[in-house]
Formats: structure tokens, sequence, C-alpha cells
């Protein structure tokens, strides 16, 4: 199946019936639910049969972090797991998003791990083969892993390219079946069941039997295409906070740019750009610099520009996002060469292939986790992990400005519960989908958090499987068994 489709002549799949549409509906193009020749947009009839490809006991969409440690831990229990990933390479935004530190994984004394299992093993690994850093406090006021003391301190630097590799190693080493370049476009659903879904490639598209659903995607696009409620975006008006293109340079003079932050203690350049503003030099809509060293003196990664306006969920408008993101870098780069300390010889490395979308839809479980059930410290009995980070979700409008929403604990838990959306019942969905009052995205969307849900979406795909069971009606104590058994950290 890695290397291509297994079909048989004999057994194909209506079109129709393979992607779950509503009876006498087509798929369209643009695709409209329920669209006829004589509405207004205008539809075109389509109708096709799909190969059938092999059957697997898990089908995981999405190969981040969340879907990376779902598809490695559903392995572990013995499971046939197919890993299907839109891009050309496993690790998600961290690797194809060049985001390259995962956060939320560590307190912020580097301390101890919040994160275990999955996610510890790994960065551990990565940074013994010298591709990550798990970076000590800094003994002086500016730390380069992200500016401030804290949780940016606390978080995972590494390289790119040499993580992506550390991931096909582990996924090869694990048995799980891979296809990059792959997305899952569709589903088909039966008795509140998935029962195939529906992938394309350059060898076409095909219909994918499965006995349970990982839905890793970040966007909820299998949730949302196989009738599951979702939302997006803020309640008043949907709107999302901005994207991100990430790029990176090196050539930094690093002791250059310590030198100046320490000597004018300046958080995070805000005078200078307000200066470059008043001068007319600063177009951006947003006030702050973001650079963290990765795991080479140098090399950075700019976190900077704020794109607004951007919907994670509309094809025209990622593409329009990465047009703008691209052009944006260029001009950004030549500000930071001409007016940033130890910027002056900063050579562009890399541009992000992939546009950095922090917010889209979001499932709405049984459970939604609050703002007051995570400050007030609510302790819930299906905690499967926690995160360490903080509220970070910029403002829709202004992108430098972070709203607070109150006291936030060491650490956030997790419930299982939030993984489950309704009313599919094969189907889970960790990572930033997660069923939460929109604010606790700000310390549950990050790489850490997102791959101990995976690992526990992974984990509990045994009992799913194996016992026919709804994953609503996991048993708990046997899931968090196994993750403690991994390494997992659920207490």
């Amino acid at each position: 199946m890695s290397r291509g489709w297994q079909v048989s002549p004999h057994h194909r799949v209506s079109r129709r019936k393979a992607i779950g549409l509503a009876a006498g509906a087509t798929l369209a193009a643009p695709l409209a639910e329920g669209a006829t020749t004589e509405t207004p947009r205008g539809a075109l009839a389509f109708q096709r049969e799909v190969p059938l490809a092999r059957p697997y006991d898990v089908v995981v969409c999405g190969g981040g972090p969340a879907g990376f440690a779902a598809a490695i831990a559903a392995r572990r229990a013995g499971l046939c797991v197919l890993l299907v990933e839109a891009q050309g390479q496993l690790g998600g935004m961290g690797t194809s998003g060049l985001v390259s530190h995962w956060l939320g994984g560590r307190t912020s004394d580097c301390r101890r791990w919040v994160v275990g299992g999955i996610f510890r093993a790994l960065a551990e690994e990565a940074a013994r083969r010298g591709i990550a850093l798990l970076p000590a406090p800094a003994k002086t006021k500016y730390q380069p892993h992200g500016w401030f003391k804290g949780q940016l301190e606390a978080g995972v630097p590494f390289d790119p390219y040499g993580m992506a590799a550390l991931l096909d190693e582990r996924v090869a080493e694990a048995g799980v079946e891979v296809l990059l370049l792959t997305q899952a476009i569709d589903v088909a659903v039966s008795d509140g069941r998935i029962t195939h879904v529906v992938v394309s490639n350059k060898s076409g598209l095909a219909a994918v039997p499965s006995a349970a659903v990982v839905d890793a995607t970040g966007d909820a696009d299998i949730a949302a295409r196989s009738g599951c409620v979702v939302v997006k975006g803020r309640d008043e008006d949907a709107l999302m906070t901005p994207a991100t293109l990430i790029f990176h340079v090196d050539g930094v003079d690093q002791d250059a740019l310590a030198a100046y932050i320490e000597k004018n203690d300046t958080p995070r350049f805000r005078k200078e750009i307000e200066a470059l503003r008043q001068a007319g030099e600063w177009p951006f809509p947003y006030d702050i610099l973001i650079s963290v060293q990765l795991a080479e003196k140098g090399t950075m990664m700019i976190n900077t520009s704020r794109l607004v306006g951007v919907d994670g969920t509309d094809g025209a408008s990622v593409t329009n996002g990465l047009i703008r993101g691209r052009a944006e870098t260029q001009r950004l780069l030549a500000i930071l060469r001409k007016h940033i300390p130890g910027f002056a010889h900063a050579r562009l490395k890399a541009v992000a292939p992939t546009l950095g979308v922090r917010e889209s839809r979001r499932i709405k479980g049984r459970l939604v986790l609050s703002v007051a059930d995570v400050t007030q410290g609510k302790p819930f009995e299906d905690t499967i992990g926690f995160s360490a980070y903080g509220w970070d979700l910029p403002d829709p409008k202004r992108p430098s400005e972070n709203p607070g929403h109150g006291k936030l604990p060491p650490v956030t838990p997790i419930p299982y519960r939030v993984m489950v959306p309704q009313p599919v019942k094969n189907l889970i969905c960790p990572g930033r989908a997660i069923s939460v009052e929109r604010p606790v995205l700000g310390p549950l969307r990050v790489a850490a958090p997102c791959m101990a849900m995976g690992e526990a979406a992974g984990a509990a795909a045994e009992q799913v499987v194996r016992r026919r069971i709804p994953f609503s009606d996991v048993d708990l104590p046997s899931l968090l068994e196994v993750l403690r058994a991994g390494g997992g950290i659920v207490e």
C-alpha cells in the first residue's frame, strides 16, 4: 500500500456512495452539497466509481505531531495502520511549516517534563543526534530560543530536515505504512461509522476501508466531512487568529544581537519598531520581532509576520496567505538587515512551503473544556496528558495583542473527551481541532500536548478496533495504564 494502490478490478465503490453525501446530492466542482445545475452558482453533476484499496485497522489522516504519535501508538498496539500526509514529509508545522520549536512539553524552569511518552523519547533522541537542543535556563536577561524566559526557553528547537528524516526512521521501525503527498479528501459513513476514507494522490482516488479513523488534520477536515458538529473561530464573528509564513535565516551575529538587547532592555524591539513605523519604514500591522535560535547558533526561525484574515479551511484564502507571506518575507528581511543589530549579514535559508495556521475548525464534543475549567484547576478523571504552555492566541484584528483569560496554572490538563466528536462513533480528533472554548486553544494547540493527544488517540484505537466499540466507550483506566507503561504523564 505504501508503494501504490492495491486495487481489485472487481471491488469498486460508487463515487456517490463513497463520499457519504446526502441522498440526491452529487460531487460538484466547486463542491456544493445538494447543488444542482439549476443553482445560481451552477454545479457539474459528477459521479464515478472509486477503486477500493486494502483495508486497515486504523487510518490516520495527517502526519503532524498528533498524527505521527497516533500512528506509532496504534502500531505498538499491534494494529495495521496507514498514515496519510498531504505534505512530502512527516512532522507537520515543525518540518513543512518550519515552526521548528516544540513547545509545551517541559516546565518553565526546564527541570521537569510534563509530556512524556513518544514526545519525550523523540526529543531526547533528536538531542543526542545533535539535531535538537534541550535548553537550560539562560543566566542573562535575553535568551536566544524565543527571547523571554519561561515556556519559550523550555521549548525544544530543532533542525527541520534532520527531524523529518528521524520521523521517517521511526515509522519504518514501527511498521506504519505511510503515504506522503496524499490527501484524505472525503469519507463514506454508514450507521454512524466511517467505513472508508477516500484519499487522493498521483495514483488517483481510492477508498480505504478502516475500522477506526484518526483525524489529525488540525482543521477537523474528516470530522466536518463525516457530518460531525464543528465550529470555527470566534463565537461573535467566526474570525480566526492570524496565520504566519515562517522563514529561517542563518549568518546572524547573535552576540551582537544579545549585547544590544541586554544594554537597551527592549522587549522584542517594540520601541525600535514604533520608531520605524513613525519614519514610514515599518509597513506591517504587527509590532514585535520574534526570533528563535534553532539547533545551531546563528540560525534563527523568524516567527514575526501575522497575516490577518486568513481562513485555513478555504483554499483561495490559504493561497493568498502564502503569496502575501512570501512577499512580506522579502520586505521584512530587508528591514532586519538594515535596522536590527546582528542581522546585517543574515541570509535567507528557507521559506516555509506550508502556511502556519494557528486555528480553524474545532469539534464540539460532549465535553467542551472551558476557560473556567482551566483557570480553576478542575481535575478530570480522564486526563491523558498536559501542556505547560500559556495563553497564546493573538487577536484576529490586532495581531501583536495576546488577550489574557485569567491566571493559568503551571499545567493545563487534557481530558480524553475533548478529542471525541459527535456523532460519528469510530472517529477521534487529537490536535488543535479539539472540543474546547476558543481561548483554551492557546495552551493546547502546540506540538507537545498535540503529541500527547495523538498517543492517547492511537492507544485508544486498539479498544475501538478489537472490541468494536465507539471511541466514547473506551475503558479509561485501561487506556491510562497503557499510556503510563509507555512513559506517558497522566497525573
